[in-house]
């Protein structure tokens, strides 16, 4: 991260320095005379959440800023799903007949690279949530096409090292589940949803929300894999209920294929646009 700072001021980092070669007193080394900057032990108070919170958003905005990335296509999807060559190891039928998505997506994310780098820009690029599975195929997909690609990781209990196909200079990682969502949206020119559980289900619903309600421009919203997601939710039932207008099924498509994707893409003819009326209310 580069300090472009014009101040007539010291800045914070001399400070830091200067302050590890204090003489070693019992003032010194006392919690309240650490610079509170510097002090892991203050900023992880329960009352610093506001300034962590600050901090995750604007991290990742910076670093992506100072990359130049214009915008994103982002890959939701199962870190279950196992590449064709390893399907056998599949704890499921299902997963290993599922396998052909990660192709699918690694050949999708190779496509979109290839299109971002022929605006010679950081422009369509690729966005995982930086683990396994469909992440992986997003990202190694990316590398394959010579361009960079986003992983936004998040801190679990059964934490994995980031798969090893994500740009190094824009692998994150979160504490915070809402922040990285955000991120994950803010740059978006797509969203796919490729085959997943319950993270892949919050990542769909919510992203489809915030298009529905218009608090997001209407970007293409595709669906891989229309027998699993019409097997997972009954989205005509929804629609026969009233909970939800009949146009809000126009919101996202299914698709099969990398290329069936990309013509969707290619030919969106929203883009730039957002509701500004919910349908049925």
């Amino acid at each position: 991260m580069k300090d472009d700072r014009r101040s007539v001021f010291r800045d914070a980092p001399s400070d830091i320095e200067t302050s590890r070669g204090v003489p070693d007193t019992p003032q010194t080394r006392a919690p309240s005379y650490r610079l509170a900057f510097n002090d892991d032990d203050f900023l992880c108070r329960d009352e610093l959440r506001p300034v962590r919170l600050q901090l995750e958003l604007l991290k990742p905005q910076m670093l992506l800023d100072e990359y130049g990335v214009e915008s994103t296509v982002v890959l939701f999807g199962g870190a279950r799903i196992p590449s064709p060559d390893k399907k056998d190891t599949a704890k499921t039928e299902t997963l290993a007949e599922l396998s052909k998505y990660y192709e699918e997506a690694r050949e999708f994310s190779r496509l979109m690279t290839l299109k971002g780098l022929g605006n010679g820009k950081h422009d369509y690029v690729i966005c995982t949530g930086g683990g396994p599975g469909v992440m992986e195929a997003g990202n190694k997909g990316a590398a394959e096409a010579g361009g960079i690609s986003i992983g936004l990781n998040v801190v679990l209990p059964h934490e994995q090292a980031p798969n090893e196909y994500v740009t190094p200079d824009l692998c994150f990682n979160f504490h915070y589940f809402a922040i990285r969502k955000m991120h994950f949206l803010m740059r978006a020119k797509a969203v796919c949803i490729f085959p997943g559980g319950f993270g892949t289900l919050d990542e769909l619903f919510e992203s489809l929300t915030l298009i529905q309600t218009g608090r997001m421009e209407r970007v293409p919203f595709l669906l891989f894999g229309e027998s699993f997601w019409r097997r997972i939710v009954n989205w005509e039932a929804l629609k026969d209920a009233g909970t939800i207008s009949p146009d809000d099924l126009d919101l996202f498509r299914f698709v099969e294929t990398a290329q069936e994707a990309v013509d969707v893409i290619n030919d969106w003819r929203w883009a730039g646009t957002k509701r500004d009326f919910m349908p049925g209310r």
